[in-house]
């Protein structure tokens, strides 16, 4: 059995194991990458017409991006896992997709727009490095231009001892997923089995993630905090399945 733990912030980041059935896993769930693109972008042109240049950080194996680059002039991303990022790239020919933590990165150049989407923000540990997150990511947002971040579950919306559950397939493999969530404090660990049958066999793997229940408050805090004029999209069917949206423009 291969244990992949995220107890860490620092060490936060999807193995192999993981990035490789990662895009089986949310495809064959339902997730609708092309349709939440298109939702970003939507936004971004709401608030900021003459966007033609976007960053998407924590983009993980760039489905999004995928659909973004055929909406923007010029995209890159930044993400901190290698495998994610390398997978992300094989996707992209010709898209720059940087190595990089949410917290620190510095491109040395800003965009018409940025966004970090699926609760990425969810990993920080506490609201000063949420605090960094936001800053690092508005630091890269051109004046004019937009910042939209997907929180993670808010601190009073979250289910204890939730446990998700998912067998999904492809010509190729056969994957079971069985997590369940504790939390304790303001703290959730997601713990995550995994069992992968291909021509090789069967195997399992364990996943352990470490995230962090903010409020809408500490959220739109960080946003002024960087220098952006927040708004909360709050949960409804024209955002992204549902879920919440935060959108700072840049003044």
């Amino acid at each position: 059995m291969t244990t992949v733990d995220s107890r860490t912030r620092d060490d936060n980041v999807y193995g192999e194991d993981v990035s490789e059935i990662y895009d089986l896993l949310y495809q064959r769930r339902g997730k609708d990458y092309a349709k939440e693109a298109a939702v970003v972008a939507g936004l971004i042109r709401d608030r900021a017409p003459h966007a033609a240049t976007l960053l998407d950080v924590a983009c993980g194996t760039g489905e999004h991006l995928k659909s973004l680059r055929a909406m923007f002039e010029h995209v890159e991303g930044v993400e901190l896992s290698d495998a994610m990022r390398e997978r992300a790239r094989a996707k992209l020919p010709g898209v720059a997709v940087h190595p990089g933590d949410i917290r620190d990165f510095d491109l040395g150049r800003s965009f018409d727009a940025v966004c970090s989407l699926y609760g990425t923000v969810g990993y920080m540990a506490g609201t000063e490095e949420l605090d960094a997150a936001i800053g690092s990511m508005a630091g890269h947002v051109a004046p004019g231009g937009v910042l939209i971040v997907e929180p993670w579950y808010f601190r009073d919306g979250f289910t204890d001892g939730h446990i998700g559950h998912d067998v999904v397939r492809d010509e190729h493999r056969v994957v079971a997923r069985v997590a369940r969530s504790v939390r304790v404090g303001d703290t959730v660990e997601v713990r995550a089995h995994y069992l992968v049958g291909d021509g090789d066999g069967v195997r399992h793997f364990e996943h352990v993630q470490v995230m962090s229940l903010f409020s809408r408050e500490e959220y739109a805090a960080a946003f002024r905090r960087a220098g952006l004029d927040v708004t909360c999209l709050e949960e409804t069917g024209d955002m992204l399945a549902g879920r919440s949206l935060f959108l700072g423009v840049r003044r």
